[in-house]
């Protein structure tokens, strides 16, 4: 049953072939990478709905390579948040997950939540468990991410924005659309086949107001997906112009999750090197260290201002921060 439950909830690779989705091929290394991270996303699915117990799906998990096992976590907490959310389907395999190895993976299990929103009906989003008040927001990206991925040229190309977002249920609303546009960013640099000038292209098309996150977004993907080289890591962070230090504060966010889930690679040097100017660990650390103590207050988001605390430690880097 179980392995027909997998055969049943997970999506076909076929779907995340750059060519099916119509996506840029800037070459075939970079074709390779990209598909890669969603052949790996969705085996993390796989192995979650399968697996009998948490344990038996992190087993699974932890063969999966460096490079590619935040992506496998992901999926799987995309799967887990589906089955917690499905009608007589418990709810307490996403918390196992989280309270076992996926703790370390506990970022993209947040992004992973966001993707099993957008497969799932609205009605039953009020069993989707996002206790952090903090990290929620990163299911916002995640939901973000998988629109602009699979309806590309809806909230690409036609820049859409939903309407009267319904979640989180309690608010505050004024930061939803900004949480969506960083998954959004980020998956602009799969659309975009890892090309740093064509990301910076389809990002300036979309209005002034909106650039900032995206860029954030994209940097974070420039990272923690990679892709690209120092010249073109480079020339990203010249076309982000007065967003610099957003792309810096997305790459920062990448870097803190490879760091606590013990996953950085060369890439994840160069990246910090080239757009935060520092290491990972050091980037890390400005993540932690301008972490804030105290939850949502009114329309203050604390995820708001966490990023903005990061951004300005990298306004000497150029651009004029937020």
């Amino acid at each position: 049953m179980r392995a027909i439950r997998r055969r049943i909830l997970t999506p076909s690779n076929e779907d995340t072939k750059l060519s099916t989705r119509g996506f840029r091929i800037k070459n075939d290394e970079s074709r390779e990478l990209l598909e890669t991270v969603g052949a790996t996303f969705l085996a993390g699915f796989g192995h979650a709905v399968e697996a009998k117990t948490t344990n038996d799906a992190e087993a699974r998990l932890e063969e999966i390579p460096t490079r590619f096992r935040g992506f496998a976590y992901e999926g799987a907490a995309m799967g887990l948040t589906i089955l917690d959310a499905l009608p007589m389907g418990g709810s307490r395999r996403l918390a196992g997950l989280l309270a076992g190895e996926g703790h370390d993976h506990i970022y993209m299990a947040y992004v992973g939540m966001g993707w099993a929103m957008a497969r799932l009906p609205r009605f039953r989003w009020s069993k989707v468990q996002a206790p952090d008040p903090l990290l929620r927001w990163f299911a916002l990206d995640g939901y973000g991410f998988h629109q602009a991925y699979f309806k590309t040229d809806r909230y690409v190309h036609q820049q859409y924005r939903e309407p009267h977002f319904p979640w989180p249920f309690e608010g505050p609303a004024s930061y939803v659309d900004r949480a969506i546009d960083q998954g959004v960013g980020r998956a602009m640099w799969f659309v975009g086949g890892t090309d740093p000038d064509y990301v910076a292209d389809m990002i300036e098309k979309f209005d002034a107001s909106r650039r900032a996150d995206l860029y954030s977004g994209a940097g974070l993907a420039a990272t923690y997906a990679g892709g690209v080289d120092e010249d073109e890591l480079r020339r990203f962070a010249k076309r982000a112009g007065p967003h610099r230090p957003e792309v810096a504060q997305g790459s920062a966010f990448a870097a803190k999750a490879r760091v606590r889930a013990g996953l950085v690679v060369p890439h994840t040097h160069l990246a910090t090197e080239v757009l935060c100017g520092m290491t990972p660990e050091q980037a890390a650390r400005v993540c932690d260290e301008t972490r804030p103590d105290f939850g949502d207050q009114g329309e203050l988001t604390a995820h708001d201002v966490w990023r903005q605390r990061i951004a300005e430690q990298f306004v000497p880097l150029g651009g004029a921060g937020r």
